[in-house]
């Protein structure tokens, strides 16, 4: 179930370092107000500190921050100065944070961002007390924003609605006999697309933009969403350890149904069959039975169906921003973060 999506490598990501020059003295703002114990986990859950609460000198972790770059961006493409939207930019990181912690413990999965997850040191309920603490700061830092109160507030609480429905979908899959794509798409865009809507909604409404504006501005988050969770399916079964992040090969092992599992096991003949008998089959799943599923997943066609679904995705998000008429040099910058979140390196 988990969002790996945070630290997976992207192709010709651009340099947005004015992104993390707005960001992050609001984003240690945040965290260091909160008590002391969930202050550690997330900070060591961020890359900013060793378990012992030691600082790291050099601290890759943290994610790309695609989802406060998109806050920032879309208030620039409506003609807004990028800093009236910092405090919506904090709130979807935090918000980020607090369901990547939530679902380690659920996955049970040890990896996060190349270092083990923080449940696996500090214990699951310190994990999902910080999470809980997370998100508490999201909602303090949109509302005591001037104008937070109001539709900025309402953008967040709707997509974190969306959000849960969408996680509750996917961990419903692990047990469903049958998921059609209609089904994955559902879950898709409340997982990824709700709160990737919500980040350039904010950027568009703390922006000052008009209704029609901020509901382009959404749907292109939203459709960039799952095209991006279509991308990150890809990068989970055909990628590698060593860029994601995390185990390459364990949503398989897990017989998780991304989408192209569930392409395959909708497609005809004896590739989607022997495919299905492995899913059904008792125990745990070994390296042998991995590359086997790779290749069934090839024959059927589920890799294709995932990169041609991924494709329609990111074509429908820029039509919606278009219809948003962005400023055009934001255009450009939102046009090439869009194609590094959904052309990632396997």
């Amino acid at each position: 179930m988990s969002q790996s999506t945070d630290s997976a490598p992207v192709a010709d990501f651009p340099r947005l370092d004015w992104v993390d020059e707005a960001l992050t003295p609001a984003l240690r703002a945040a965290v260091e107000a909160l008590p002391a114990a969930e202050r550690l986990v997330a900070r060591y859950h961020r890359g900013w500190c060793e378990a012992d609460g030691a600082p790291r000198s050099a601290a890759p972790g943290g994610g790309k921050a695609v989802r406060p770059a998109l806050t920032l961006l879309c208030a620039l493409a409506v003609g807004a100065r990028p800093s009236a939207a910092v405090p919506g930019a904090v709130a979807v990181e935090l918000v980020h944070d607090f369901t990547l912690l939530h679902d380690d413990v659920i996955d049970g999965d040890a990896l996060r961002r190349h270092r083990p997850a923080a449940w696996s040191l500090f214990g699951t309920p310190a994990a999902v007390l910080t999470g809980d603490a997370l998100l508490v700061a999201a909602l303090r830092a949109l509302t005591d924003a001037p104008g937070g109160n109001g539709p900025a507030a309402q953008e967040l609480v709707g997509a974190l609605l969306e959000l849960v429905e969408g996680q509750s979908r996917d961990v419903a899959f692990e047990q469903a006999s049958e998921v059609s794509v209609a089904d994955y798409l559902a879950m898709a865009t409340g997982k990824t697309g709700a709160l990737i809507g919500c980040a350039c909604a904010l950027g568009g409404v703390l922006g000052g933009a008009d209704p029609d504006r901020v509901a382009g501005l959404r749907e292109f988050g939203r459709r960039l969403g799952v095209a991006f969770q279509c991308a990150d399916d890809i990068l989970g079964i055909w990628g590698r350890s060593a860029l994601s992040g995390k185990p390459v090969g364990a949503d398989l092992a897990a017989r998780k149904k991304s989408l192209p599992v569930v392409a395959a096991l909708a497609a005809p003949g004896a590739a989607s069959r022997r495919l299905r008998d492995l899913y059904r089959a008792p125990g745990p799943l070994g390296a042998d039975d991995i590359a086997l599923a790779r290749r069934l997943l090839e024959e059927t066609g589920g890799r294709r169906a995932a990169e041609e679904e991924a494709h329609r995705q990111s074509a429908a998000a820029l039509r919606a921003l278009a219809q948003a008429r962005p400023t055009a040099d934001a255009c450009r910058q939102l046009h090439a973060l869009a194609r590094a979140m959904t052309h990632r390196a396997s």
